[in-house]
């Protein structure tokens, strides 16, 4: 049996939507450098009412991970001092917790360090620069100090006329210009598209093995779309971003790798978007401001976040 490589598919691709070199050499943030002033002052006018919508999972230690990621763990919270005195008797007391997790355990950014390929990482530095000790060298997910811009729902569940897609779809481009119709507005450069297919309903009905595999996600058609609008960030609503398992026999990641690697484009999992979905169906609109702030762990591949969409 041969093992699986990227293969010419794949590369014909990875050279379309290549951006090595587009904001220097020594750029590593990729394609949030499209958030501009002015691309954050326009999502700021799209704010009319102020509702507002978290789109992040509870982190809590019966999470969406089920161990098939070794060392992904869902968060292990442990009281380290409950109501202690720590300044002597009678005087204010204390209460501290602390965990431990996966940073890509929940509702999460990948970083465009997450994943490598062909000894390569963002921007073509050496995946050798992602070390035990030290992390993420270049493009950790410290790099990008802002998240905030235009959000886009892009509700493909909603325009193919169902609650939530099969496990077995792949999300083509058609299917997004189908959900972009729907939203009534056209993705533009810096914006963050939220890419809903339903799959959270799953794991939010208790089936997080249902919700993993077997799972809807994008294509490996969808980079060059993305590139094409000059899109700063995707985050979807299921475990594995990409459809699983592959559309294509024995290409695993091939999304991962054309996403954060040759385009410098993070990619957010696990995020909640049914609430969001309800709400832009309420009020008829689906571009929103969106905060999507990393936590800045240094040299980290990955992220929790807390996003929350303002309409």
């Amino acid at each position: 049996m041969s093992l699986p490589t990227l293969g010419p598919e794949f590369h014909d691709i990875a050279k379309r939507v290549n951006n090595w070199g587009r904001w220097g050499a020594d750029d590593e943030i990729g394609t949030l450098n499209l958030i501009t002033d002015a691309v954050v002052r326009e999502a700021a006018a799209t704010v009319r009412t102020g509702r507002r919508v978290p789109l992040a999972l509870p982190l809590k230690q019966d999470g969406v991970q089920t161990g098939m990621i070794p060392g992904r763990v869902n968060p292990l919270h442990a009281m380290v001092q409950i109501n202690q005195e720590i300044f002597g008797p009678g005087t204010v007391a204390c209460s501290d917790d602390a965990v431990t997790m996966g940073l890509q355990a929940a509702t999460h950014w990948d970083a465009l360090t997450h994943v490598s390929h062909s000894g390569k990482i963002y921007n073509g530095r050496p995946a050798s620069t992602i070390t035990p000790h030290g992390g993420a060298e270049f493009s950790g997910i410290d790099k990008p100090r802002h998240i905030v811009s235009r959000g886009v729902l892009l509700d493909v569940a909603r325009a193919r006329g169902t609650d939530r897609l099969d496990g077995g779809h792949a999300v083509t481009p058609e299917d997004l210009e189908a959900a972009e119709d729907l939203a009534g507005t056209t993705v533009r450069a810096g914006d963050i598209v939220l890419v809903r297919t339903g799959q959270i309903q799953t794991y939010l009905a208790g089936d997080k093995h249902g919700y993993g595999f077997p799972s809807p996600g994008l294509s490996v058609r969808t980079p060059e779309w993305f590139h094409a609008r000059d899109v700063a960030a995707v985050a979807n609503d299921t475990l594995t971003f990409e459809i699983f398992p592959p559309e294509i026999e024995n290409l695993w990641l091939p999304v991962h790798a054309l996403d954060l690697v040759e385009m410098g484009m993070l990619q957010g999992q696990n995020w909640n978007l049914e609430e969001l979905s309800e709400a832009c169906a309420d009020e008829g609109r689906y571009a929103f401001l969106l905060s999507a702030m990393p936590e800045p762990f240094v040299g980290g591949t990955g992220t929790p976040v807390a996003p929350v969409a303002i309409l």
